[in-house]
């Protein structure tokens, strides 16, 4: 088959459908109801904290800019994925087109990646509040977290581009049933006739440097954190001390523990049903979302006090 040939028959691939669920409608129908609640609850609790922070004057500091900035990413990320589920799910609307399946892949790849490294850049700063707290207020600054915006941004977006990218230009010869609920770039890859070793090689690259690196600079600030909490002497200061960082351990320890299980699952497919690690997928990107706000809702008494101030006055 001539080259010119092949390149007419990937034309003839202009959208993909995904195969999400549809053999096992009762999964479907079960998974629509919490997923549904889910992203609500992910949307709200998110759109409530953006506000509060945003309203609130005692709330314009370094750490509540960083977790604004984990409630957008979540946000987007909830929305490039749940709708297009739900939709599948209810109206079975499993067609998704060309390039809509690229750009829902490059956000998922990118955002996430944003995410870890805005974990990465709090516990920076829980670093330097429990062990330099008397430079806390010269280091991190406003424009300290403008810079750090920038480079989560500039990293990942220049680091996850190749992704799209390199699976787009494979040539796609017919087959277009994805069998996942998203258009995850090895789900999509393996769809080509063409050898998709590079984007194999370039994906697990990208995303142990990316996700990699942020895990050991967390877990390292973290180590730093505790020896010197141990070496507190004062009555009460090593409880006082951990609570300031708990709320953004315990959201470290879930974002990491899913993201372990969804990757172990996938490397032990062929032990467990074929659907577990396409749900551990989708869920990845709702259950995270929807547990952030709460966590520091629940756990941050300005925050807490912030979103009673607001309600009050909305009554």
């Amino acid at each position: 088959m001539t080259a010119h040939q092949n390149a007419t028959i990937s034309i003839e691939v202009s959208d993909f459908l995904l195969n999400c669920f549809v053999r096992s409608p009762n999964w479907q129908l079960w998974l629509s109801l919490p997923l549904s609640l889910l992203f609500l609850l992910a949307m709200g609790a998110n759109g409530i904290l953006l506000i509060t922070i945003q309203l609130e004057a005692s709330l314009h500091e370094p750490m509540y800019y960083l977790l604004s900035l984990l409630s957008l990413l979540d946000m987007v990320l909830c929305l490039t994925v749940i709708p297009k589920v739900l939709t599948i799910f209810w109206f079975d609307f499993k067609s998704i087109s060309f390039y809509a399946c690229f750009l829902q892949m490059y956000i998922m790849n990118c955002f996430l990646a944003m995410e870890s490294c805005t974990f990465m850049v709090m516990a920076y700063d829980r670093y330097i509040a429990i062990c330099h707290p008397l430079r806390y207020s010269s280091i991190i600054t406003d424009q300290f977290i403008a810079k750090a915006a920038i480079f989560i941004l500039a990293r990942n977006v220049l680091f996850t581009v190749p992704i799209p990218i390199l699976s787009a230009q494979l040539s796609y010869c017919g087959r277009n049933v994805i069998e996942n609920c998203i258009c995850a770039n090895m789900s999509v890859s393996r769809l080509s006739c063409d050898d998709n070793t590079i984007n194999r090689l370039y994906q697990f690259a990208a995303g142990w440097t990316l996700l990699g690196s942020d895990l050991i600079l967390i877990f390292l600030s973290y180590t730093l954190i505790l020896r010197a909490v141990l070496r507190l002497k004062a009555e009460g200061a090593v409880a006082k001390a951990l609570s300031t960082c708990g709320s953004h351990f315990i959201l470290i320890l879930f974002f990491s523990t899913i993201l372990l299980v969804f990757i172990l699952t996938h490397v032990a497919k062929k032990k467990v049903s074929p659907y577990v690690p396409v749900l551990l997928n989708v869920l990845h990107h709702v259950i995270p979302a929807a547990i952030n706000p709460i966590v520091y809702g629940v756990r941050t008494q300005e925050i807490k006090q912030g979103i009673q101030r607001l309600l009050k006055k909305g009554w």
